[in-house]
Formats: structure tokens, C-alpha cells, sequence
């Protein structure tokens, strides 16, 4: 830990207290500032976009993360063979932003054609082929662990399900979206903490709906009541067209919050103990799903799963 307190200050002329190494990244504190060194994991191509995207919503007064330049002026610098980016937080209380926050703070940046290299918008594609790789990856080295084989053809049925249902939506618009491309997250957890979420290296472009979906399927993992108080502010605050709930309902089904501790536990990150939780709440998810399905039907009536809505 000293010798990357040494390279901090080497690199950025700064005093690190309290260096904290977190699964994914450092943290510490400096003259009152918190600041975030994270590994990078985005495309050089995607840095120059996302850079461009912090400066709009800084001159719109929103507090996004600062890049934080090396002592030659370059965003990434190289750490014991790693390459890394140094973000300074710009709120100095950690707060918790719920469903309406997601939204209000999404409807700041709209996308520009521009920032393409963003644009996660093709989930059918996505997920076919991660679903194609996971089954390929089960067959030839899960042969020993018990949780997934027990567990995985539910998830990889639930996800086909969602692929179908996506592509379903998209056949009957014509592959001509009513929704908003906006301002998304790979991922959002519950609680929704701005640490994470004015995290820019999280940043991509996609359909409104994502951002709400994954932070409802964590919310649902770790208190019900709040998931539901949620999805209902969800629906509450804007009507929105038959391609986003479609879409939206697609995002619910497709079981993320499985492969990811799935793919965590493949590349020997996880124990297979963390995915009982999840797999213990299935029946209840179910539930949920059919419960959102009836709610959204009093708004608009969107396409039935029947073996989910009996």
C-alpha cells in the first residue's frame, strides 16, 4: 500500500490519507476531496467520449467526477503495469439518489449522434451472444461447481426470454425506437449512491429504461418493499410509449444480476455461495415480474408472457 501512496504522489503531486483498496479500486482522501484511482477498462475511443460528455454536465451544473491529469498531462498512467484513472469526487457527502433522481438527472443529456462509440442500445445481440458464451463456458469448465449446474438453465431460459421478448418488441416497431437514447450506467445497485452513480467511467448511452430496470432488479434482491415503492415512482412520474415499457419489461427479465456474479465466479473473483441468495428469491421474483406486468396494463397494454402471467 505505501508503494501506491508513493506513486500517487509522484504521478499527481498528491498526499493520499487513508488509502482504502477496494475490490475494483482505490480510494483516499486529500484536503478534504475524496478521490477514486480505478483500473481502466474502456476503450481509448470511449475515454475521448466520455471526457466530452463530463464537460457538458459540469457546465450544467452537475457534479460528475473530475479527471484528474498525471504529471504529464495524460488522463491514464501506468501503475505497476496497470493502466489507471484518477477521478476526483466533487460532492463531499455521500448521498443516495432513488428512481426520480435516475431520471431527472437522464433527462439532462440526450444523446448526440456524436457519441457513438457509447451506444449499448442492441441488447438482443448482447445477450445472445453472452448466453452463447456462458453455455459454451458451463460445458467445458463448470463441470464441478454444483450451484450453477443446478441453477443455470432457469437463468439462461429466463434471458432467452428476455431476447425474444426484445426482439419481438423490435420486429413490431420496425426497429424504429420510440425511446430516448439517454445518459445510462453499465450498472446501478441499490442503494444508488452517487459515488457510483457521477461515476464517468460507468457511462454509456442507452435506452432510458436501462438505468431504472438494473437499479429495480437490485433493489428487489435486498428489500421488496423499496423495489415496489420504486417501480411505482417509476411509473408515475411520465407516461411513456409501448416500445419503453416493452423494452423496459425485457431489461426486468433478462437475469444480469446472476451472470454477474456468474462470470465473477468463473474468473475465480466469487464463491459459488453468493449466488443462493438469488436463486433462493426466484419464486418470488417471478411474483414481482407478474405484479409489474399488471401494473404497467393499466397504463398500456403491452405483450404477455403466458407461462409468467398464469
Amino acid at each position: 500500500m505505501n508503494d501506491m501512496n508513493e506513486m500517487i504522489t509522484f504521478l499527481y503531486n498528491l498526499q493520499p490519507s487513508k488509502l482504502i483498496n477496494t475490490e475494483d479500486f482505490y480510494e483516499f482522501e486529500e484536503k478534504q476531496y475524496n478521490f477514486l484511482l480505478y483500473p481502466v477498462k474502456r476503450s481509448k475511443e470511449e475515454l475521448i467520449d466520455i471526457y466530452q460528455i463530463c464537460e457538458e454536465l459540469k457546465n450544467k451544473g452537475l457534479p460528475v467526477h473530475t479527471f484528474i491529469l498525471n504529471r504529464e498531462n495524460k488522463i491514464i498512467s501506468q501503475i505497476f503495469d496497470q493502466n489507471y484513472i484518477l477521478l476526483k469526487m466533487e460532492t463531499k457527502k455521500e448521498e443516495e439518489m432513488n428512481v426520480i433522481d435516475i431520471i431527472e438527472f437522464q433527462n439532462r443529456l440526450v444523446v448526440s449522434k456524436a457519441k457513438t462509440n457509447l451506444y449499448r442500445n442492441n441488447w438482443s445481440d448482447l445477450w445472445s451472444k453472452k448466453v452463447d458464451y456462458f453455455e459454451y463456458q458451463v460445458r467445458e469448465l463448470g463441470k464441478n461447481k454444483k450451484v450453477i449446474l443446478n441453477s443455470f438453465s432457469y437463468y439462461i431460459g429466463l434471458a432467452e426470454n428476455a431476447i425474444a421478448y426484445a426482439n419481438n418488441t423490435n420486429n413490431k416497431f420496425n426497429f424504429n425506437p420510440t425511446g430516448q437514447i439517454c445518459l445510462n450506467h453499465r450498472r446501478l445497485d441499490f442503494p444508488n449512491l452517487t459515488k457510483n452513480y457521477y461515476n464517468p467511467l460507468l457511462f454509456i448511452f442507452d435506452l432510458q429504461v436501462r438505468d431504472v430496470a438494473e437499479y429495480l432488479k437490485s433493489a428487489f434482491f435486498k428489500s421488496q418493499t423499496d423495489a415496489w415503492i420504486e417501480f411505482k415512482a417509476f411509473l408515475n412520474i411520465q407516461k411513456r410509449s409501448v416500445y419503453e415499457y416493452q423494452m423496459f419489461y425485457a431489461r426486468m427479465l433478462y437475469p444480469s444480476y446472476y451472470f454477474d456474479i456468474y462470470e465473477r465466479i468463473m474468473n475465480n473473483e466469487e464463491s459459488e455461495e453468493k449466488l443462493i441468495s438469488f436463486i433462493e428469491k426466484s419464486s418470488d421474483y417471478e411474483k414481482f415480474l407478474k405484479k409489474m406486468y399488471v401494473e404497467i396494463n393499466k397504463i398500456v397494454n403491452i405483450e404477455k408472457i403466458e407461462w409468467l402471467v398464469k
